[in-house]
């Protein structure tokens, strides 16, 4: 199963493909898309869903995890937030693959075993259940591979019950 993790953002969307092989996880590939503030809503859109796009050629996951909004005290900030990851959900979306969302509190439980936890502490977790000699960077990439892992663990634990 190989697996893309989105963190979306306006002016930097952060991404990591994951495989699990052999219940092993492989980081294949992480990143960031970057817009540049001088540029146009639609034209910072556009460069997200084509640097989705490209990930999703060149790395060929079968499946894709994206965070959902959070709204803080600035919705002007959730407002473009939900832009990004609209972009990069349509270019999942017409790539055929099966996109699903999880909060940061999801990913943090999935992740850390609490929803609480700060950021340090899913990043140790995402170093260690890697066999990571250090913590991605940059952040938003490392947000990402922690989505796409998220996903992972969903997936064995609902494959666990199955049996």
């Amino acid at each position: 199963m190989r697996v893309l993790g989105i963190d979306p953002g306006i002016g930097c969307t952060g991404y990591a493909v994951l495989e699990l092989k052999n219940n092993k996880f492989i980081l294949i590939e992480l990143g960031v898309i970057k817009t540049s503030p001088k540029d146009t809503m639609p034209v910072r859109l556009k460069t997200i869903y084509e640097g989705v796009s490209e990930v999703i050629a060149s790395l060929e996951p079968d499946e894709m995890a994206i965070e959902t909004v959070f709204v803080g005290k600035n919705v002007q900030s959730a407002l473009k937030l939900g832009h990004a990851r609209g972009a990069a959900i349509i270019a999942g979306a017409i790539a055929g693959l099966d996109v699903q969302e999880y909060s940061p509190k999801e990913v943090k439980k999935n992740i850390a075993g609490t929803g609480n936890a700060t950021k340090e502490q899913v990043q140790f977790m995402v170093k260690s259940i890697l066999r990571l000699e250090k913590v991605p960077k940059p952040n938003d990439a490392a947000d990402a591979v922690a989505i796409a892992l998220s996903f992972i663990q969903t997936v064995k634990f609902r494959n666990a019950i199955k049996r």
